[in-house]
């Protein structure tokens, strides 16, 4: 049983607008890089988006030799210099399989995205003949293309599933705990995502990073991680609400529920930090970002549990009573 006359590891009452504060400073970048993002992509959108959504085509080469971030900035200049526009490039592991369907030479991948290539087109005759130019023998090893119709298909469909997830979530919470329980569950939620998204805004106008439909799993998954860790402390509030509200203050209560989940938090977050550690610096290259979306929804959805939704909740008691002694 937990002792509640020990003084506790953390404190959410006590520094409730430090934490509130600390929140700000980690959306603040985010929301800044959204909004410029907005004004200055074509498309108006807040994030990089790659060709999933936008529609492009994606051609990857066999190259015999090792290819290095310096050789990969002089293919991109000299791809641009012939007229083939943003194009983005990405260094990929050759595995085994691969090894097996093309020369046993081949070292690198070279995957070259650009815009929708029809078929008719000779934007792909010339992104070879750059290749052939600066790699001895590239092997065209597949062309990828998602048409414009499709791409937008395919982010109408991901905001969809957005939606419902958040209407599902809100149902479920609503019908769990009280009302203002759910919406501190609910803005959790939306902070974790606004955090994501704003690091991958800036990591975009930065190194170019696009987000594909890989990063919309990432954002569904730190949604269910980051609800799930919250009931934790939810539910441990109400437990203690029954047997101490009337010997303690809402407050202490909240403060004393959350060091009590501490531990299990932590731990839960960090073996799967760990995993997700491993698998982004020796995974593969095309599931990096997914990964890295991952790392960071964990580790905000960990502390919005703990520090944020906790000090929402609080904060909205602490008014309610406020209310009804003015009422009174």
């Amino acid at each position: 049983m937990f002792n509640f006359g020990k003084k506790h590891l953390v404190h959410i009452v006590k520094y409730r607008w430090w934490w509130m504060a600390l929140t700000t400073i980690l959306l603040i970048p985010g929301i800044v890089a959204m909004i410029y993002s907005s004004m200055t992509y074509p498309n108006h959108a807040p994030l990089k988006v790659g060709i999933d959504y936008t529609g492009g085509t994606i051609l990857q080469y066999g190259i015999e030799s090792k290819v290095t971030n310096d050789d990969l900035a002089k293919t991109r200049e000299n791809l641009e210099k012939n007229g083939i526009e943003n194009p983005y490039l990405q260094i990929l592991n050759v595995n085994s399989e691969q090894q097996e369907n093309t020369k046993s030479e081949i070292q690198s991948i070279i995957s070259v995205r650009t815009k929708f290539i029809d078929k008719d087109s000779s934007e792909g005759d010339k992104i070879t003949q750059v290749m052939a130019e600066q790699y001895k023998n590239p092997e065209l090893m597949s062309v990828s293309s998602v048409g414009p119709t499709m791409g937008k298909e395919l982010f109408k469909n991901s905001l969809i599933a957005l939606t419902l997830a958040f209407l599902g979530i809100v149902a479920y919470l609503s019908f769990r705990f009280r009302f203002d329980y759910a919406l501190a569950a609910i803005l959790g939620v939306l902070h974790d995502v606004l955090f994501v998204t704003g690091v991958f805004s800036i990591l975009g106008l930065v190194y170019d990073v696009q987000i594909d439909g890989l990063f919309i799993t990432a954002i569904l998954t730190v949604i269910g991680f980051s609800v799930h860790d919250t009931i934790v402390v939810f539910d441990r509030i109400r437990e203690n609400l029954r047997y101490y509200s009337k010997k303690m203050s809402f407050g202490d209560i909240v403060d004393a529920s959350v060091n009590q989940t501490l531990t299990r938090s932590i731990n839960t977050s960090l073996t799967t930090l760990i995993t997700l550690l491993a698998l982004y610096f020796w995974g593969g290259v095309t599931t990096r970002d997914f990964v890295l979306a991952m790392i960071l929804g964990i580790i905000i959805g960990t502390y919005s549990s703990i520090f944020f939704c906790s000090m929402l909740v609080d904060f909205w008691n602490d008014r309610q009573q406020k209310s009804k002694q003015i009422a009174a």
